[in-house]
């Protein structure tokens, strides 16, 4: 297994890592928006949905990889009457690449965040 961590994503808040690499698959950490220095962003779905995908780009760039090779997605919204707005930016951020996506509505996330997203994605 190979660790990925960059500076150019937030750092971990917890006992994980921002991703694993294993067989040539990256799986990430669910990405929440915080700015690389920690900071939440406590702004609407799509200030928020932009800020986790710069952070999941961040982390994808550090393996070598970006979204276009992301196979799978899962993303985790704390009020899915937020989904068209955050769908929005997810749309926009993938392009014409659409990968498998499950979206579940949760209680809370970490700080409170509106939205957080993980990804796998196949390297190489």
């Amino acid at each position: 297994m190979q660790v990925i961590e960059t500076s150019a994503a937030p750092q971990a808040i917890g006992p994980y890592v921002q991703a694993i690499v294993v067989d040539g698959w990256l799986y990430s950490s669910g990405q929440i928006p915080l700015t690389a220095s920690g900071q939440l962003l406590d702004l609407d779905i799509e200030a928020q949905t932009e800020q986790v995908f710069d952070n999941l780009s961040a982390v994808l760039a550090a393996a070598g990889a970006s979204l276009d090779q992301v196979v799978k997605s899962t993303v985790f919204v704390q009020d899915l009457n937020d989904f068209a707005r955050l769908n929005a930016v997810y749309e926009r951020r993938f392009g014409s690449h659409k990968p498998a996506r499950s979206t579940v509505q949760v209680a809370r996330l970490p700080r409170d965040a509106k939205v957080e997203i993980e990804v796998v994605a196949r390297l190489g």
